[in-house]
């Protein structure tokens, strides 16, 4: 069993990536590259911008379906690249020296996001992309050492608690970007110049605070199997797939969460957007809700934990999937511009938001053979947060057509719908036996 001071290194990582997810991929990203774009479609300024922008030199797209789809693009190339990181990571005795490389590419991507300015969402599209992969990447090298720190009693409540403690370096720097983004003009310096800053702050404490877990991490012990090491990751990824069949219960888990994570991927990322363009409340009062998440998600993430050891992960996880359905119909009901509905649907997301991924983490953990972690958790980084593809493409598409945010809201109840009836159906006890792994004492 690993020691308690890794454990505590391995938390700081979530601490370090999730201001960047929380500030940059959730919150400012997305409105702000809409309204770059709006800029170089409708030059002239006046009303809503119903003219094109060309993604990629190719495709004519609605400046306001332009975050989705660019996050839909991003997990199409994960699904290549993500593979890859993994199985090179398997065969390296240095895991922690992939986790630093990736992450620092994405922290580098996140700051050059201070110099997005004008119509220039061009760029802009190419760091959202760059640094989602990257941030992708790292996770599935972070993911994968928790099999290294924790037993299997010990997994829920780790991640929980993991995820809990990147809700609080999420929200503190989201609240001091909240801060910056409500005095700005005290400070002499115009809107756009305070959310270049906010993007940039969010770039830098990722790199520094990822130097934590780099050098915490760095004397967990990685024997790499024979039969790994001396494979390369293009033989090694065929004979994943050929192996994959004989763990039935890994794929239907994962089957079952690449349609409830894409659910609640697609509402994270496109909050911001519809609170702000669809429900016209200000930017402000949008940062509020959201800090207002992340501060109830802490409690939430626990909260899910300290449940799961007495029910189960996977009960656990099938009552947060019923309460994302409902946060789902009732955003679709909120009228325009009453914000004490938002706050209280925001808390109503934090509730869940923590204690639901953070579960599913440690559940496919138990599924996984020993040896092949990282590669085996990029296939769930595939369709893990930021990077989900089915939700995004579904909402992106449905705005596209309709031009309404609403109904592309509401379509998403599908994904969870599915997602549950399908985890429904996971038999927790084969699959852990299958993969080889010990069964814990609560399932």
């Amino acid at each position: 069993m690993r020691s308690t001071r890794e454990q505590r290194a391995w938390y700081w990582y979530d601490w370090a990536n999730s201001a960047f997810y929380t500030t940059t991929a959730t919150v400012l990203i997305s409105p702000y590259l809409v309204s770059l774009a709006s800029r170089a479609a409708c030059p002239d300024g006046t009303g809503e911008c119903t003219r094109t922008v060309l993604l990629l030199g190719l495709f004519p797209v609605l400046p306001g379906a332009l975050p989705s789809l660019l996050a839909t693009i991003s997990t199409l190339v994960s699904a290549v690249v993500l593979l890859f990181v993994g199985a090179a990571a398997d065969r390296s005795a240095h895991p922690h020296r992939w986790l630093g490389v990736t992450a620092w590419i994405g922290a580098l991507a996140g700051s050059l996001m201070f110099f997005l300015m004008g119509s220039n969402w061009q760029l802009g599209a190419w760091l959202m992309v760059i640094s989602l992969i990257a941030f992708g990447a790292s996770v599935v090298v972070y993911d994968s050492l928790l099999v290294r720190i924790a037993g299997p009693d010990e997994r829920d409540r780790v991640s929980s608690r993991g995820w809990a403690w990147g809700y609080v370096g999420g929200g503190l720097l989201l609240a001091l970007n909240f801060g910056l983004l409500s005095l700005y003009p005290m400070l002499g310096i115009d809107r756009g110049m305070a959310v270049r800053i906010s993007l940039l702050s969010a770039g830098l404490w990722w790199a520094g605070f990822t130097l934590i877990p780099v050098l915490g991490l760095r004397n967990v012990p990685r024997e790499v199997p024979a039969e790994v090491a001396g494979r390369n990751p293009f033989r090694q990824l065929a004979t994943t797939f050929a192996e994959m069949r004989h763990y039935p219960q890994t794929l239907a888990f994962l089957l079952a969460f690449l349609f409830y994570n894409d659910g609640i991927q697609t509402v994270i990322v496109s909050a911001s957007v519809y609170a702000q363009r669809e429900l016209g409340i200000e930017e402000s009062l949008v940062l509020a809700t959201f800090l207002l998440t992340q501060f109830v998600a802490i409690i939430g993430a626990l909260g899910f934990g300290r449940l799961a050891g007495r029910i189960g992960a996977k009960k656990t996880v099938m009552i947060g999937i019923g309460i994302w359905l409902v946060v789902v119909l009732v955003a679709y009901a909120i009228p325009s511009g009453v914000v004490g509905a938002l706050f209280g649907l925001g808390a109503a997301i934090g509730l869940v938001m923590g204690g639901t991924q953070a579960l599913s983490r440690s559940m496919y953990s138990q599924l996984i053979p020993k040896g092949r972690e990282s590669e085996y958790f990029s296939f769930y980084q595939a369709m893990e947060r930021g990077t989900s593809w089915l939700g995004t493409l579904a909402f992106g598409l449905v705005f596209q057509f309709t031009q309404s945010y609403r109904l592309a809201l509401v379509g998403l109840v599908v994904f969870f719908l599915v997602g549950g009836a399908l985890l429904a159906r996971v038999d927790m006890r084969k699959g852990i036996i299958d993969a080889g792994n010990v069964l814990p004492k609560v399932l």
